[in-house]
């Protein structure tokens, strides 16, 4: 049995392992796990990744969840360039801050925001109030400050002068909110270089090809939702957003 990725490329964390296994040549079956349709859910994935969320990755008899440390499993299983994960020690160590700082800043904030966006008034059926949005935005905006002056700062990339896993993972955070509209990149310059280096540093075709269906999140219904997912997600996101 040969590597098993479960991914749905709607999520940042698949997107970001599904590049980094297709830029690095790295074989691996694509198990297509619908958010949407509640297929996360089922008993059959639940024998894969018991926690039921993705990605997921199963090799041989041993399954992993978690996506940094799929990512991580990879890298060493494969031997992929160092410059992903350098074996320098410094090098190494931006990465892992990097890594480290992301869960409840640019993932959490552009989560956030997402969701405001696209999934709550499409739940609700009713809009967000505007101030609720530019509470959000600027939230986010706080953290991409301080991801270009504390990780980015004058470097082409977090750890230096090549693309690492952690310029990855933030770029597939951060286009969770332009996907529903929201353009991070427009007025910082900076970023936006970064943005293209990094594009072009994975390959801009596979990178718009991961991200095709996110960029057509805003076309999606209600009733492309599973039925029995809609209640739970409906009063899980009024109650997140109820706090703010």
């Amino acid at each position: 049995m040969g590597l098993e990725l479960y991914l749905d490329l709607l999520s940042q964390p698949c997107r970001a392992l599904y590049i980094f296994a297709r830029c690095n040549n790295i074989p691996f079956e694509f198990k297509k796990v619908q958010l949407t349709k509640g297929q996360h859910k089922t008993e059959e994935f639940r024998k894969v990744n018991m926690l039921m969320k993705v990605p997921a990755l199963k090799d041989g008899s041993f399954t992993l969840a978690e996506s940094i440390a799929i990512l991580l499993y990879l890298v060493q299983k494969f031997k992929t360039p160092d410059h992903w994960y350098p074996s320098d020690l410094q090098k190494r160590a931006r990465v892992d801050e990097y890594l480290s700082w992301q869960h409840v800043n640019i993932r959490a904030k552009g989560s956030k925001l997402f969701l405001t966006k696209v999934m709550l008034p499409l739940i609700t059926g009713q809009p967000l109030p505007p101030e609720k949005l530019e509470f959000l935005t600027e939230d986010l905006n706080v953290a991409l400050k301080q991801f270009e002056e504390k990780f980015l700062q004058d470097k082409p990339f977090i750890a230096g002068s090549e693309v690492s896993l952690a310029d990855l993972v933030a770029l597939v955070e951060l286009m969770q909110p332009v996907c529903a509209g929201c353009d991070l990149f427009e007025e910082r310059p900076k970023l936006k270089e970064w943005r293209r280096r990094v594009e072009e540093a994975v390959g801009k075709e596979l990178f718009q090809e991961a991200h095709k269906e996110i960029m057509n999140i805003q076309n999606l219904t209600a009733d492309q939702l599973a039925p029995e997912l809609m209640e739970t997600f409906k009063q899980q996101l009024l109650k997140q957003f109820s706090q703010n």
